[in-house]
């Protein structure tokens, strides 16, 4: 499979799929490769995961986000495996940061199109959760061939370092360590954080190198007298701290995050937790390989929930929607979930599981709006195919009730938190809580599929669409044409619907075994605790 997305991958039952997954993230986390990582120790230095079991405490585990950024998107210029940067949460000295590690194994840790992305949203993470954020800097800068993708516009290069500045004055702390390259506008990054660190001998920072300084004005002076650690700490005053070794400097940054002052919490509802009413690893087994099979998203949350801790609202009513409130691990919050079985309404009508419809929309939208105002966080389960269409369905406004919920959804102030279990399409991703609705985290199973329908569906429209330009040019086509060209979009479509897909652009921040989905929420809304400003919330016009 290529970057152009013209292979497919295979459809396997889910373990088979997360163990393909599994395999895939052991080759990403090499970075470069095997020599680059030798060639980086002869230097002396630690490459970025090594930086970061370092840095967060011992026992503890450092959630990644974003592993997947990049996959398969940059061919032509070698690849650049999780965008060349890693970031993630982690504990350091009991306190949940931000952490943000360049992998110079990468082409010199440059920074591409994704890599700025994948930054963006770390600081993004920062922001909404009042974390603190620690950059492990080792970057050649912006990668040039790709220029034009990458420094001018609102999302690019520069808006690191205006958050940069917006995250100090939210007086959320940022610490920097300079401990290779840091180059060019990215020099700016570390010191614009609120305390800067540089490694003597490794690290060095200046707007221009010694050969472009050269080239520019003709002076010839090596790289360390240029911007190296002692320059810095003893003559600019650029650095605050010499660091001997990256050891030494990643010891330093736990002193310095161990010493901060406390910070005040949202106060989210927590009791002692209990266990859920089966077995998480059942997850691997509810759901059907057949992603067009109906289930139970019941026998889903009762792996995922504190046992006996749901209260379902309106379960009689717009039952292709489940929302009830319930704990997990302890946490008292708002569930949102896709209903997929087939269920029959009081008027002895079907209706389609995994289909938003108007009772459906309505009832989510009374209830986002309950949480927002008891202060509860919302979990949001994606298996949906959308809004119900057809005549009936528009006659009885399906846009105004999909619009209110989708309102609610927009302007809903407490902490959102999306898990896509299976299908999330078109504007019901939108309705659940899809990436352009602000989640402060969003997590994928491996069964997860995003597109604005469904493959089969798309497929059809899109080769009736090429047959039908085909035929008005004059051109006959057969039966065994037709078949080969629903293959081949089929098979695009097919690509581009894969969570891999969808990861490696950051449309989620991780794919996740199911088993762990509970304690990704915990962590998710432990984080989001730390921030206690939640703004008042506000709908604006909604059609009733």
């Amino acid at each position: 499979m290529n970057s152009q997305g013209n292979g497919n991958f295979e459809v396997t039952p889910l373990k088979e799929i997360i163990k393909e997954i599994n395999e895939t993230e052991a080759e990403i986390k090499k970075g470069g490769g095997e020599k680059r990582i030798e060639k980086h120790h002869k230097k002396g230095k630690l490459t970025a995961r090594e930086r970061i079991d370092k840095l967060i405490d011992e026992e503890s585990r450092f959630y990644e986000l974003g592993l997947w950024a990049g996959y398969e998107m940059y061919e032509e210029e070698g690849g650049c495996p999780s965008g060349g940067v890693v970031i993630g949460i982690g504990k350091v000295t009991g306190r949940s940061c931000v952490i943000v590690a360049n992998d110079a194994t990468v082409k010199a840790g440059a920074w591409f199109p994704i890599t700025a992305k994948k930054n963006l949203r770390a600081q993004e993470i920062a922001i909404e959760n009042h974390l603190p954020i620690l950059y492990l800097v080792d970057s050649a800068g912006v990668y040039l061939p790709m220029q034009d993708e990458i420094f001018p516009d609102k999302e690019h290069f520069g808006r690191i370092f205006r958050n940069n500045a917006v995250i100090s004055a939210k007086g959320i702390p940022q610490i920097a360590a300079i401990m290779g390259s840091c180059v060019a506008g990215g020099a700016y990054l570390p010191i614009m954080s609120d305390e800067a660190l540089i490694v003597d001998g490794t690290g060095s920072v200046f707007l221009a190198g010694s050969y472009l300084v050269k080239a520019a004005i003709g002076e010839d002076v090596d790289n360390e007298t240029l911007g190296g650690a002692t320059t810095h700490t003893e003559i600019s005053g650029v650095t605050d701290y010499k660091m001997e070794d990256d050891e030494t400097c990643l010891e330093t940054i736990r002193d310095l995050v161990g010493k901060l002052g406390p910070f005040d919490t949202a106060g989210f509802n927590r009791i002692e937790a209990k266990d859920p009413g089966r077995d998480p690893v059942e997850l691997l087994d509810i759901l059907p390989d057949d992603r067009t099979k109906a289930y139970d998203m019941h026998d889903i949350l009762e792996c995922i929930i504190d046992e006996d801790s749901f209260t379902e609202f309106k379960d009689g009513y717009g039952q292709t929607l489940i929302t009830g409130y319930a704990r997990i691990d302890g946490w008292s919050v708002g569930i949102v979930a896709n209903q997929r079985k087939i269920t029959k309404t009081k008027k002895g009508e079907m209706q389609i599981g995994g289909v938003i419809y108007s009772d459906s929309a309505d009832k989510a939208a009374r209830f986002v709006m309950n949480c927002n105002q008891k202060k509860i966080p919302i979990i949001f389960f994606q298996d949906v195919t959308g809004f119900m269409i057809g005549k009936r369905s528009e006659h009885g406004g399906i846009i105004k009730d999909g619009a209110k919920m989708v309102n609610a959804v927009a302007n809903s102030t407490v902490p959102k938190i999306t898990i896509v279990v299976g299908n999330s399409y078109g504007a019901g991703n939108y309705a659940m809580c899809g990436r352009a609705y602000d989640p402060r985290f969003m997590y994928a199973w491996p069964s997860a599929q995003i597109a604005v329908m469904g493959g089969t569906q798309a497929a059809k429209v899109l080769t009736q669409i090429r047959v039908s330009s085909l035929e008005k040019k004059g051109k006959e086509i057969t039966e065994e044409e037709k078949q080969e060209i629903l293959k081949e979009i089929r098979d695009r479509y097919d690509h581009q619907t894969d969570v891999r897909y969808a990861a490696a652009r950051m449309w989620v921040d991780a794919i996740i075994n199911p088993i762990e989905t509970r304690e990704r929420i915990s962590l998710a809304i432990e984080n989001a605790d730390h921030n206690p400003d939640i703004e008042e919330f506000k709908t604006g016009v909604i059609q009733v």
